[in-house]
């Protein structure tokens, strides 16, 4: 299945629309999407292994956030900014989806947490409430390394 009929589907299951920038890549995905109400689980209490592309798309979206923590935390930032913010998160999903090459249940449980960042985003780019959208990010974020066994990973800094 591709890549944005794969993200076309979760989305219109959850009756949102698809914003163009995360599915704009079409890259063949292989494997299924896992459902958020499922929740993450470990590989039998061990964490998952994870791959480069990983990394640098996970740490790419952390210092979007980090380098906007205050305004966000404060309350300063505009609809404006977030969008914009909104539209970083998404380069990196559509980069970690194009470049994925993690084992079938590691990239399960890594889809449940880009599941969570692709709702935030849009939440970000077109609600009532997109700072609820940057602290659902946050808290990904912050998931993200008690799951994944990434070595060079440094905590979100606020």
């Amino acid at each position: 299945m591709n890549i944005s009929k794969l993200i076309s589907t979760c989305l219109l299951l959850l009756g949102t629309t698809v914003t163009t920038s995360v599915v704009a890549s079409e890259h063949e995905h292989s494997h299924g999407h896992a459902s958020t109400e499922q929740g993450m689980q470990l590989d039998q209490g061990k964490k998952w292994p994870i791959d480069a592309s990983l990394h640098i798309g996970m740490s790419k979206i952390k210092a979007s956030i980090e380098e906007n923590i205050s305004e966000i935390h404060h309350k300063q930032f505009t609809d404006a900014q977030y969008k914009s913010l909104a539209g970083k998160v998404d380069v990196q999903l559509a980069y970690l989806f194009e470049h994925c090459k993690l084992p079938a249940d590691a990239d399960a449980q890594l889809h449940i947490l880009l599941f969570d960042m692709m709702q935030a985003s849009k939440q970000m780019q077109s609600s009532d409430n997109p700072r609820a959208g940057a602290i659902t990010t946050i808290k990904a974020l912050q998931k993200y390394p008690h799951y994944f066994d990434d070595k060079e990973w440094q905590s979100l800094q606020h």
